[in-house]
């Protein structure tokens, strides 16, 4: 594939001012239309014709979305762990099932993604901070019933048994 050639590297001072403002003002006006044009110049080599400043805010924001992604899921398995270790009578086996399956959304998030193994932590934290009060607001438990920072590792997140139906003297 031949290299596109670029006539400035800077903030697209070479493209005609009115070409950047029709490409922002697409961007504002419709994202779809605007990120097929945009991915069709990238093909082409056709860099005059990019958007470059929201180009990288949309590459930078993809990145983000992977981070939110990996946290909805890890919140998720925290309420379900938070409630089953409160509520012992009333776990249920949608419990399991939901941890299960956000394991494997995590799993599959950072498979896909594997900078985000060193913001794991950082994820973890996040989620556990909506997980408390999300946990408390479905359990009908005070909030301070849960400990303020995440009682749980990643390691008890991501592999902790839980077996349904339930064995006597399981956590």
């Amino acid at each position: 594939m031949p290299v596109p050639k670029r006539r400035d590297a800077g903030s697209g001072a070479a493209r005609p001012l009115a070409a950047r403002q029709a490409g922002a003002d697409l961007y504002r006006r419709d994202l779809y239309t605007w990120a097929l044009q945009q991915a069709a110049a990238l093909r082409a080599g056709d860099l005059e014709q990019l958007d470059l400043t929201n180009l990288a805010e949309e590459i930078q924001d993809l990145g983000s979305e992977q981070l939110h992604k990996l946290t909805s899921a890890y919140r998720v398995i925290l309420i379900h762990m938070l409630k089953w270790d409160h509520q012992p009578a009333r776990r249920t086996r949608s419990w399991v099932t939901s941890i299960d399956s956000h394991r494997a959304l995590a799993g599959d998030v950072i498979e896909d993604s594997l900078g985000l193994q060193s913001r794991q932590d950082l994820a973890l934290s996040r989620a556990y901070r909506r997980a408390r009060s999300d946990a408390s607001g479905e359990a009908g438990l005070d909030t301070g019933v849960f400990p303020p920072s995440c009682p749980y590792t990643l390691e008890e997140v991501m592999s902790r048994k839980f077996s349904w139906p339930q064995k006597s003297g399981t956590r």
